[in-house]
């Protein structure tokens, strides 16, 4: 048993929807949740700087005593995939793995469509991912406007369906039976997509199965919090300056009623020429930070 909580990292909004999954699967456990609000989209920054902000909000939680790290943002996921299990002593859960396995488990004619950010996409994590499957063939689509859409807190109406098909038609017209949505803030566009693509496609998104693969790894690792700890607790952080704007499109838009939000001040990590400086375990720390994986 372990009672501490369960650290969630998101770019935004979208992650909330993987919180929001974790908690229905595992209503007991604790939980922090960040979103990197100050600079949100991920989606068109380079995979470096992604990696970078990604690893200062990782280091963060795990300095604040989280038993596991769960990396609800599909950009951030392809930008930490290669390192993140080896960075940290707590077990950390990515979205992409899941989402994966799920779409290859439900394609019949193996046909599957990808949707997500520019940098998720052009980083191929899915394509590498989806190789071990020869028999499925991938075709992808970035979606840039998306995110921005939910953000804005606009997931229905004639311009979210203008987008909808502008991204979506030449996958509809490649006979896919399967649609990953590869980014955290697309199943909040299920309806419009869903209209589009049509009812014969099979919609994966990363929230219901990265809080299956939450609820093993906590079980399996026997981490699961006492069930007499007490009422859990979950504690929203987010880096903008806005915080009541996060609350009220967390409420607005998945219902959860948030009391507040602490405002997480946050700082671009500077790197010296040499980009990084080794860390135990073959992993690369930025420069000028302690390890957060020794306490």
């Amino acid at each position: 048993m372990n009672d501490r909580p369960i650290g969630v990292f998101d770019s935004g909004v979208g992650g909330l929807t993987v919180a929001r999954a974790i908690r229905d699967q595992l209503p007991n456990e604790s939980m922090i949740y960040v979103g990197d609000t100050a600079r949100t989209p991920y989606g068109p920054r380079p995979i470096a700087e992604v990696r970078q902000f990604a690893l200062e909000i990782l280091d963060g939680l795990v300095e604040q005593g989280v038993k596991m790290l769960v990396i609800a943002c599909n950009t951030a996921s392809a930008a930490m995939l290669r390192d993140a299990h080896e960075r940290y002593d707590v077990p950390v859960v990515e979205v992409i793995g899941p989402t994966v396995r799920s779409a290859m488990s439900i394609t019949r004619n193996g046909k599957v469509g990808l949707i997500g950010t520019r940098g998720t996409i052009q980083s191929r994590v899915y394509d590498d991912l989806f190789s071990m499957r020869p028999d499925i063939s991938l075709s992808a689509q970035a979606c840039p406007q998306f995110v921005e859409l939910v953000e804005a807190g606009r997931t229905s109406g004639p311009e979210v369906l203008a987008v909808a098909e502008q991204y979506l038609r030449p996958l509809a017209a490649q006979d896919i039976d399967t649609l990953v949505l590869g980014c955290t803030h697309y199943p909040f566009l299920r309806g419009a997509i869903s209209q589009v693509v049509g009812p014969g496609v099979a919609l994966v998104s990363s929230d219901v199965e990265t809080a299956g693969e939450v609820y093993r790894t906590l079980t399996n690792r026997g981490l699961l919090r006492h069930p007499d700890a007490g009422e859990p607790t979950v504690r929203y952080e987010a880096t903008g300056e806005d915080t009541a704007a996060f609350a009220d499109l967390a409420r607005r838009m998945l219902g959860i009623d948030i009391d507040a939000v602490d405002h997480l001040p946050t700082g671009v990590i500077h790197l010296p020429a040499g980009g990084t400086v080794p860390a135990a375990g073959g992993a690369d720390l930025p420069a000028g930070r302690a390890d957060p994986r020794r306490h």
